[in-house]
């Protein structure tokens, strides 16, 4: 059996709806996702974000579910993480979660979680793929019979009630937090989180004020939300409230803003998290990041004395590392902040709540729990992107520049994993050297590569 993948990327199935993410490969997704399983009749749960496409894969998806003999239960709009709670909670055999995440309304994704609460790993989404069309991996209407064989008796649909409240409960139970008193912006962008994040907050006693809480199905993430800080920025700045959160459409990570309005990124947090729990001995080794994090979060971790260490990008690859030396504690600079304490994956209404337990009764504006190094990134496109891994001369330039800043900076350069662009990165002491040392890579990376 093949173990490559073409169809999963490193966040499961992604694309524009209705044209590369149909119906129809919405259906063989659920019904090879089903087959795989050795289950007699498996039991999946599907969860959706605010998208106006939404209902419609959902939909699919149990179709395909149900025809390979398992029961598709309808959790509704929920976080991504809540599904990788309740598959564990509830003893399912998967947990499927429709959404592109931070994307436009346009995009969806189908990604699926195990019985343990974990995202798929690459042989089993390779075995997934296995079990599909041979041509309908393209999905034109035309495509193949699948490979699974039919089953007697197909499976049923039906919603499961009652997803939200457990998930809330699972929350409030790991964070016996006492926020009276508190004021908290929350910017759920008209996504997953626009019930479940001020209903957990309100719970635990904070006064809160609720902005991108109206989904219409177009308007996820659309000036709002974890990529678009400005709005939650100025809302707090101007307001009573000392912090505000921002998640994203399907609600795995999260990024704050301080009373004064600035904001602070996932090193920030993930630092200001490790910290708290070293000094609790909670911490139980280091801290898992990933080549993105800035050099300042690995100056202040060595302050500390925690240890650090780093993967890929993506926060499958945190998980893996985490899982791999018994941490609990990871995440990426973009906002997915994984405690495994609580659950296998990104969530971003944990994380806030791990920042107000942090905390205190302090602001988030008085926390210093690392200093950021100023940083240049330059995305340079090129005609092959894998042709950098045979460019001596780029790598030359990385090695001297990177030289040049040992033990105050850093250099990073790497081919995105989807487009025709080269990355390069650059953290100095000031923003000028950053930028010099930036450009400099730069015109290497242009005059060999573009």
């Amino acid at each position: 059996m093949t173990t490559e993948r073409t169809l999963f990327g490193t966040d499961g199935v992604r694309g524009e709806a209705g044209t590369f993410l149909t119906a129809e490969l919405a259906t063989a997704l659920g019904r090879a996702a089903t087959a795989s399983l050795e289950a007699e009749r498996p039991q999946v749960l599907i969860v959706r974000d605010t998208r106006e496409s939404g209902p419609m894969l959902e939909s699919a998806l149990a179709a395909g579910i149900a025809a390979a003999g398992g029961d598709a239960l309808l959790g509704g709009v929920l976080p991504t993480p809540a599904a990788a709670i309740l598959v564990k909670r509830l003893g399912l055999d998967l947990a499927a979660v429709v959404s592109a995440s931070h994307n436009p309304y346009r995009d969806n994704g189908i990604k699926f979680f195990s019985a343990q609460g974990t995202k798929l790993d690459d042989e089993t989404e390779a075995r997934v793929e296995s079990l599909l069309p041979a041509r309908g991996r393209h999905f034109d209407r035309q495509a193949d019979e699948m490979t699974t064989a039919p089953v007697a008796e197909p499976g049923h649909v039906r919603e499961l009630n009652g997803g939200l409240e457990d998930y809330l409960r699972t929350l409030e139970a790991a964070f016996p937090l006492s926020l009276s008193g508190r004021k908290v912006i929350l910017d759920c962008a008209n996504g997953a989180t626009f019930r479940a994040a001020p209903a957990i907050f309100e719970r635990l006693g904070a006064t809160v004020e609720a902005i991108a809480v109206e989904p219409d199905g177009r308007n996820i993430n659309d000036g709002c939300g974890s990529t678009h800080l400005g709005a939650l920025a100025e809302r707090v700045a101007a307001s009573e409230a000392t912090i505000g959160f921002a998640f994203d459409g399907d609600g795995d990570r999260m990024l704050a803003v301080d009373g004064n309005g600035a904001t602070h990124d996932g090193d920030e947090l993930i630092a200001l998290q490790a910290r708290g729990m070293a000094e609790r001995g909670e911490l139980g080794g280091g801290v898992a990041v990933t080549v993105m994090s800035n050099y300042g979060f690995h100056q202040a971790m060595e302050e500390a004395g925690i240890e650090v260490a780093v993967t890929k990008v993506g926060d499958r690859y945190v998980l893996d590392e985490l899982r791999e030396r018994g941490w609990s504690l990871g995440g990426e600079q973009s906002g997915h902040i994984i405690d495994t304490r609580f659950t296998a994956t990104g969530d971003g209404i944990a994380a806030a709540l791990a920042t107000m337990r942090e905390l205190g009764g302090s602001d988030l504006s008085e926390a210093t729990p690392m200093t950021k190094l100023p940083q240049t990134l330059v995305n340079v496109e090129v005609a092959d992107r894998e042709a950098v891994a045979g460019a001596p001369a780029v790598w030359d330039a990385v090695e001297r520049e990177g030289a040049q800043l040992e033990g105050r900076g850093r250099v990073l350069l790497r081919p995105s994993g989807t487009e025709p662009l080269v990355r390069v990165m650059a953290e100095a002491p000031s923003a000028e050297e950053a930028d010099a040392v930036c450009e400099r890579l730069v015109a290497v990376v242009r005059k060999e590569l573009a």
